[in-house]
C-alpha cells in the first residue's frame, strides 16, 4: 500500500472515531450517512475510491445549501470486508444515531446487512435505518431477499450480463469462453447467469473453463493464466473487482494471454494500468458511466463535474456515477419527503423518476430496483480522455436504455404498516 493510500486511510479513520465520538452535540443538525465498506486489506483501494465519490457528492449538496437545512456527514467504517465485521460496525453506527447506511463491496456483505437493518428495523420502528446499496449485484438482494429499508442504485448481475451476452452474441469470433470468479455469491452468479444466457444466446460457443478463486486471497494468478492459456480460450468472462481484477489481468498481460476480457469493474482502480497497451480493444465492461460519454449541449456540466473530481483526488477517476444518483435521489426523497427520517424517505423514494444528463433513471417500486441507462465500452486509444495516465479510454460500443434492462423480478415486497 503506497504512503498517499495509507496517509488518506488513518485520516478516514481518525474521522470515523471523532465523527462517532461526537454525535450527541450535533445530532439534530447532520444527516449522518454511515459508509461500510473495506478501508484496510486487500480491498482498501476500493473501500477509499468509494469514500472519496461520497464526499465529494456531500460536499458538492452542503455547499448548495444541504438538505431541509441541514448537512451531509460522512461517516467511514471499516469493515475489513467482512459480514461479520459490517455487523459490528453498523451496531456501533446506530447506537450513535447513523439513520443512514450504504456498502458496495461484496454482495456477502449486503445480505448480512439486509438481515441486520431488517431485523433492527421490526424491533425498532421508531428509530429505523435505511440501507443504500451502490454495487452489492447479486440478483437474489432485490430478489428472494427484497426489503423495504434497501435500495439498490447499481444494476443487478443479470441485468448487466444480459446487456453484456447481447454484445457478445453479435461477435462471430468469440468461440470459446473461459469463466473466473471471486468464489462468492457475485461470483457463483456471474457463472451461472453468464452460461445460461449464452447458452440461449449463443449456442455454439464452447464454455471451456469456470474456476472459482478465493476472494482476496490469491497474490499471483499466473497459475489460473496458464490454465486460461491450456484452454484455448478467446474470452475471458469474470466478475472480479479490485486487487483480484488487476491482478488477474496484470498475470494475463505478463503471460502474453491472447483474449479478450468481458468484465463489470475494468474501468478503474488499477485495472487499466494493469494492463496498459496490453489492453487496447481487448478490455470490455458495462457500467452505467465512463468518462467518454458524449457531453451534450445541455449536459456540459458532467465533463466538468469529472474533471473537477480528478483534479481533487489525483489518481482516482470519477468511477461510480451511480453514487452521484444515490445522493442526488436521497436529497430528493428528503425534500419531497419534506423529512429526514428513514421509513418516510423511503416511501418517497419508491417509484421516484430523477432526471441525470443521460436519461430519466426510476426507482422501481416493486424492489427497489434502480434502471438506468448502461454502457458497454472497450479500452481504446484515440479518446478523447484516457483513464489512469494509460493513454487509453473506454469508447461506447453499446448503450441500452433504462426500460431494456429491466428484468422481472420474484420480490415480494413487506411494507411497514
Amino acid at each position: 500500500m503506497n504512503a498517499r493510500l495509507k496517509n488518506a486511510l488513518a485520516a478516514a479513520a481518525l474521522t470515523a472515531v471523532t465523527s462517532l465520538a461526537s454525535f450527541g452535540a450535533a445530532a439534530q443538525d447532520t444527516i449522518r450517512v454511515g459508509y461500510i465498506d473495506p478501508l484496510s486489506g486487500p480491498f482498501a483501494n476500493v473501500g477509499d475510491a468509494g469514500f472519496k465519490h461520497l464526499l465529494y457528492m456531500a460536499e458538492k449538496i452542503n455547499s448548495e445549501g444541504g438538505v431541509l437545512g441541514k448537512k451531509i456527514e460522512m461517516i467511514p467504517l471499516d469493515n475489513k470486508s467482512s459480514p461479520q465485521e459490517s455487523l459490528v460496525v453498523l451496531r456501533e453506527a446506530i447506537d450513535k444515531g447513523v439513520q443512514y447506511v450504504t456498502q458496495g463491496n461484496g454482495s456477502h456483505v449486503a445480505g448480512a446487512l439486509i438481515d441486520a437493518v431488517e431485523k433492527h428495523n421490526r424491533r425498532n420502528p421508531d428509530n429505523a435505518v435505511l440501507f443504500l446499496n451502490y454495487a452489492a449485484v447479486d440478483p437474489e438482494l432485490t430478489n428472494e431477499k427484497c426489503s423495504f429499508s434497501h435500495f439498490r442504485f447499481d444494476a443487478n448481475a443479470e441485468m448487466k450480463l444480459s446487456a453484456m451476452t447481447d454484445y457478445m452474441a453479435e461477435q462471430e469470433d468469440i468461440e470459446r469462453v473461459y469463466l473466473i470468479n471471486m468464489d462468492y455469491a457475485h461470483g457463483h452468479q456471474v457463472s451461472r447467469i453468464t452460461k445460461e444466457l449464452l447458452a440461449e444466446k449463443r449456442p455454439d460457443v464452447q464454455i471451456v473453463g469456470d474456476v472459482l478463486h478465493p476472494i482476496g486471497k490469491v497474490k499471483d494468478f499466473a497459475p489460473y493464466v496458464s490454465k486460461i492459456k491450456s484452454s484455448g480460450a478467446d474470452t475471458v468472462v469474470t466478475g472480479n473487482w479490485g486487487n483480484d481484477l488487476s491482478l488477474l489481468v496484470k498475470a494475463g498481460a505478463d503471460a502474453g494471454l491472447d483474449v479478450d476480457y468481458y468484465t463489470f469493474y475494468a474501468g478503474g482502480l488499477g485495472t487499466p494500468s494493469a494492463l496498459g497497451q496490453a489492453g487496447k480493444d481487448r478490455v470490455y465492461h458495462v457500467t452505467e458511466w465512463h468518462t467518454n460519454l458524449p457531453v451534450e449541449e445541455d449536459t456540459p456540466e458532467m465533463g466538468e463535474f469529472s474533471d473537477a473530481f480528478a483534479e481533487r483526488y489525483p489518481g482516482i477517476d470519477w468511477y461510480y456515477n451511480r453514487l452521484g444518483t444515490q445522493m442526488l435521489m436521497l436529497k430528493k426523497a428528503m425534500e419531497e419527503a419534506d423529512s429526514t427520517d428513514p421509513m418516510e424517505v423511503a416511501k418517497a423514494m419508491e417509484g421516484m423518476e430523477m432526471e441525470t444528463p443521460y436519461g430519466t433513471v426510476t426507482m422501481r417500486a416493486d424492489d427497489h430496483q434502480l434502471l438506468q441507462p448502461l454502457y458497454v465500452s472497450v479500452l481504446t486509444e484515440g479518446v478523447e480522455k484516457d483513464v489512469e495516465n494509460t493513454g487509453l479510454g473506454f469508447k461506447t460500443v453499446a448503450r441500452i436504455e433504462a426500460d431494456d434492462t429491466a428484468l422481472d423480478t420474484t420480490c415480494e415486497m413487506k411494507r411497514p404498516e
